[in-house]
């Protein structure tokens, strides 16, 4: 059996973390804060102060995420972040623009990426979800493990769901830019080559991008929390972290 620590001690984020939160993360950190003050008089409760620090980590790493993807240019101004084309579109690109296809490929390209920008707010309420679910055990061994164990722990309790959440929002903005008539309008340009580019789920193949720009977003906020005293935001997370 799994331990998990009591509802009041479970839900501890201090409040020093809401401010810089937006959305339902936000939320989460302010009523978590509030419950642990009123269970113990405006203190940190000591015997939960490693499950605190990892939930205050997990909310700072994963709004800080949230927010930068989240916005217009989020994934498409960093080319770390950007979506690429398919795969079968970036090899035949200069073909494809010598057919006079440039104009549309850009288009393309960019639409997809507005789409996984609009998706990634969706992933707040989701994290919030995942941390609230983190046992006493999960946060040792996130604390103790590899330099991205806490980008691994949303992973495994939050890929399912964010997918989830992730397409549909997708599908409806690429069905609103019309992706899928320009990617037909690529093809058509391509004359002979479009039977060997073929026609990819553009809907799903958006919405993985987006989650792994998302994770690898994570990644690196868990890697500035663990290496840059800086980047610990509350005394806690510098309390927890700085005996590493």
């Amino acid at each position: 059996m799994r331990f998990r620590m009591p509802a009041a001690l479970a839900a501890t984020v201090v409040m020093a973390a809401a401010p810089a939160l937006a959305g339902p993360l936000g939320d989460f950190a302010e009523k978590a804060y509030e419950a642990t003050r009123r269970a113990n008089g405006n203190g940190l409760p000591g015997e939960a102060d490693i499950g605190a620090a990892l939930r205050e980590a997990l909310a700072q790493g994963a709004g800080n995420a949230v927010r930068q993807l989240g916005q217009t240019d989020g994934y498409w101004q960093n080319p770390q972040f950007r979506i690429p084309l398919p795969k079968k579109l970036l090899k035949a690109d200069a073909l494809l623009r010598g057919f006079g296809a440039g104009p549309r490929l850009d288009e393309l390209h960019l639409s997809m990426n507005r789409a996984a920008e609009s998706a990634v707010p969706a992933a707040a309420e989701v994290f919030s979800g995942a941390i609230r679910q983190m046992t006493l055990t999960d946060a040792r061994a996130i604390l103790d493990g590899a330099p991205d164990a806490a980008t691994q722990y949303f992973r495994r309790s939050s890929s399912d769901a964010l997918l989830a959440r992730f397409r549909p929002i997708v599908a409806g903005i690429t069905a609103q830019a019309g992706l899928a008539q320009q990617y037909k309008a690529v093809l058509a340009s391509a004359g002979p080559l479009a039977a060997t580019l073929g026609a990819p789920d553009l809907d799903s193949y958006v919405a993985q991008k987006a989650l792994d720009g998302l994770f690898l977003r994570v990644a690196e906020e868990e890697k500035a929390i663990r290496d840059n005293p800086a980047a610990r935001t509350t005394a806690l997370m510098k309390q927890v972290f700085g005996r590493r």
